[in-house]
């Protein structure tokens, strides 16, 4: 009889949550605004890939204010390493000018708020206050995470969102900011799409035991 997917995460739990530990965001940051620019420019975008070009236009653009004043051209100049790096320097200078005018330059702490800003969706909500405020209040749902809940059974929804609610509804809220970590250093390490071999994955070969 097939395992539900409630049954299939108390099999990977045990294995992701001593295999994969980390606690923080692979994103480089010093505050929450650096935080909230870092999580927009790495959609579509690897990590490592922000991470090189993020000290020099933290630099250049410390605060919102400062981003706010300056022009997309000027933006696009730090940015232009990344991917789909014209539409996000529009973003972050609309953001930017958000966070001026409605938030006294501070990042908010709600997703309501967030999702208020350009290019700000659920996902960068969720990563933000996790990161940035300690809130817990999903799992941010990005490829490592899609492709780990589809290749286990957890979800057969493509939707991210969708993806996300189903995942709340197996896994303890007490465990859900360090199950997004987990997974997506899973999918950092063992769960890339080009070039899987189950036999080397110890997360699938756990699962094997218990078939």
């Amino acid at each position: 009889m097939p395992r539900t997917p409630q049954e299939t995460w108390n099999l990977l739990w045990p294995v992701l949550s001593k295999k994969y530990k980390r606690t923080a965001t692979f994103l480089n940051h010093q505050n929450n605004w650096e935080l909230l620019v870092a999580v927009i420019l790495s959609a579509q975008m690897t990590d490592e890939g922000v991470n090189r070009i993020s000290p020099e236009l933290f630099k250049r653009f410390p605060t919102p204010e400062s981003m706010a004043k300056a022009s997309v051209a000027e933006i696009t100049k730090y940015i232009n390493k990344v991917n789909y790096f014209n539409a996000k320097a529009r973003y972050l200078k609309k953001t930017a000018g958000i966070l001026v005018e409605k938030f006294h330059g501070q990042v908010p702490d709600t997703v309501e708020d967030l999702m208020t800003l350009s290019g700000v969706g659920r996902k960068t909500a969720v990563a933000v206050l996790a990161n940035g405020f300690g809130k817990f209040v999903g799992i941010p749902v990005d490829t490592h995470v899609i492709r780990f809940a589809k290749r286990f059974g957890l979800s057969k929804s493509s939707d991210a969102s969708k993806i996300e609610q189903e995942l709340l509804q197996i896994i303890p809220k007490k465990h859900w900011n360090l199950a997004g970590y987990a997974i997506k250093e899973y999918g950092r390490k063992e769960g890339r799409a080009r070039n899987y071999k189950s036999a080397e994955d110890p997360v699938f070969l756990a699962l094997k035991k218990h078939v």
